[in-house]
């Protein structure tokens, strides 16, 4: 029996499945901020083999070293705490370390490496400002609503109108992060790269990988909930 088809949607594949993400990423199909089309409309806009991605997640969907944690069956202010406790922690560890990382490359290698390197840092600190503020408003103004649903449903209202500006921040991150993807040739370093460079391109995939996947529990599973 298949647990997959064409006509679901991306990110319902990967609540259901969260290893999904891994081959998702694989095939540059996008799971968080595009989550909310079929699985084939992605297939044929990429030109992609339709029974290779089914057999890839059928293969997972047997393994039985499943994703043990059920996001789809965690309360509004459980799912709130993990995502708090596990992607805002870690972006508030990475953020200030990226900046310092992506200011020190550029200062070193902008002669032979300009054309990249200040894109990088522009696109970089623009995502950096921006999710800083993000950050503030879902803790500060959104989570304590979602959170509310679950007592108060009269201020539902309320989240309607957040719910619809945290989309459209996740949506800019996401255009970011492609275009820091493409700029860096897919976070490749050059052959004349030093340690700092390297590490440099694998912390900003890193930030990707997290971001990718906490854009996900927001847009495909927390937001979806019914509000009232």
């Amino acid at each position: 029996m298949t647990r997959f088809n064409l006509n679901q949607k991306i990110g319902d594949i990967v609540a259901q499945e969260p290893r999904a993400m891994d081959i998702f990423k694989k095939y540059r199909i996008d799971f968080c901020c595009g989550g909310n089309r079929p699985l084939a409309e992605a297939i044929h806009e990429q030109q992609l083999d339709p029974d290779e991605i089914l057999n890839r997640l059928e293969a997972i969907g047997s393994d039985q070293k499943s994703e043990s944690r059920d996001f789809r069956e965690m309360s509004n202010s459980e799912l709130v705490d993990y995502i708090v406790r596990t992607h805002h922690h870690f972006l508030n560890q990475i953020l200030p370390e990226l900046s310092e990382l992506t200011t020190k490359i550029l200062r070193v290698h902008c002669r032979n490496h300009g054309d990249t390197l200040f894109k990088v840092h522009s696109l970089f600190h623009r995502l950096k400002t921006d999710l800083e503020q993000h950050l503030i408003k879902e803790e500060e103004i959104l989570f304590p609503l979602m959170k509310g649903i679950e007592k108060n449903s009269e201020i539902s209202s309320l989240v309607y109108r957040y719910i619809a500006e945290t989309e459209e921040e996740h949506e800019l991150a996401g255009k970011i992060l492609k275009e820091l993807r493409q700029i860096t040739a897919d976070y490749r370093p050059p052959a004349d790269a030093c340690a700092t460079y390297r590490l440099t391109f694998q912390k900003l995939e890193e930030l990707e990988t997290d971001l990718f996947q906490h854009i996900h529990l927001e847009n495909n599973i927390l937001l979806k909930r019914p509000v009232a």
